[in-house]
């Protein structure tokens, strides 16, 4: 894909992957997932690990997200995350673990695309940065559900209720960084059909011969 299509529909400058997975298929999956959000002047790179199952990191001054695959993954993968909602005590608080399974490698990759993503849209839409891995996973997690049907389970492999995990309006949190959306204005009745506008006092006159009609 060319690099001026690459921007026409994210923002986003270059993509480069150095794994096996074919580049055109995860470049178009990570893309389309992110088409409308302000993603101008960030670029990514997807490359192996060094022997974690993944990773991933982007820089806000440079718009860089940086992703990391596991070679040695295998499929259906369950990747741990911080989707559930928290639970108190008096003294304590803490989250159960809830687990998405991503088919292949394409999913893993567009999982922390996405997660990475909506850490760089918080901070171009003036939000604080801090504490939002749980928005970030639910970003993520939301789009493969909707699009590739995966499924989330809590820690006894049961599969978990959308309501449980899907709890936030994220993109009205991140709303500032919407691009704009191009509205096409249709030019007025009267400039499209002249006939209307030439003779008003004409076209009365027969709406009210044909009312006229209707009555007799």
């Amino acid at each position: 894909m060319a690099r001026s299509a690459i921007c026409q529909r994210s923002g986003i400058t270059s993509f480069e992957n150095a794994t096996e997975l074919d580049t055109g298929r995860l470049r178009s999956m990570c893309l389309d997932a992110v088409a409308g959000w302000r993603l101008e002047g960030a670029s990514v790179r997807v490359r192996y690990s060094r022997g974690a199952d993944f990773s991933g990191s982007c820089c806000y001054q440079t718009g860089e997200i940086l992703i990391n695959l596991g070679r040695h993954l295998t499929y259906p993968y369950s990747m741990a995350t911080h989707l559930a909602r928290a639970r108190a005590q008096r003294t304590y608080w803490w989250k159960p673990i809830y687990t998405i399974e991503l088919a292949d490698g394409y999913a893993v990759v567009l999982f922390v695309f996405l997660h990475e993503c909506f850490h760089l849209l918080v901070k171009r839409a003036g939000r604080n940065t801090r504490q939002k891995e749980s928005m970030c996973d639910r970003f993520a997690a939301r789009w493969l559900a909707d699009r590739y049907g995966a499924g989330v389970y809590d820690e006894s492999g049961k599969p978990v209720a959308r309501a449980e995990w899907d709890f936030q309006d994220l993109d009205a949190f991140v709303a500032a960084a919407r691009r704009p959306r191009r509205v096409r204005q249709s030019p007025p009745l009267a400039a499209r059909n002249p006939a209307i506008s030439a003779a008003p006092r004409a076209a009365a006159q027969i709406r009210d011969e044909q009312l006229l009609l209707f009555e007799v």
